[in-house]
């Protein structure tokens, strides 16, 4: 009889065991998997914006470059003041500021270009240099 008791109560112990997860397990198993995908989430979304940045980076780095080579070809001394412009690359539009300096050499001028996006953004995307000389006769 002691043996059928024992056997009972072991069969009772399993079918508890068996019979599947308790409400604070499931709730505590759905809580885990929520912050892992908010956190997924979130990095997905700091990555799509990293990438975002990168395109734009990119493309104002060829607007420069492209702005650079029309200084470079220009048979003209470049002045000493500031010009400005928009171009169109990509499907948007792109402002440019060139800046000609004077350097110790009378024959060389640096050129700086900066690219924004807007034309009124304090902080440029990118920025490049070149030095142009003067023409000797």
């Amino acid at each position: 009889m002691n043996n059928a008791l024992m056997i009972n109560r072991v069969n009772k112990s399993m079918k508890r065991l068996l019979s599947g997860f308790t409400l604070i397990e499931v709730m505590l198993a759905m809580a885990i998997f929520s912050i892992a995908g908010i956190a997924l989430l979130s990095a997905a979304d700091n990555n799509i914006k990293n990438l975002s940045h990168l395109e734009n980076k990119v493309l104002a780095n060829w607007v420069a470059s492209n702005q650079l080579v029309e200084v470079t070809l220009d048979p003209t001394w470049p002045p000493k003041n500031n010009k400005k412009g928009t171009v169109e690359m990509a499907g948007q539009e792109w402002f440019w500021l060139q800046r000609v300096i004077k350097t110790e050499n009378k024959n060389m001028r640096s050129v700086v270009i900066e690219i924004r996006q807007k034309e009124d953004e304090e902080l440029a995307i990118t920025s490049l240099v070149t030095f142009v000389s003067k023409s000797q006769p």
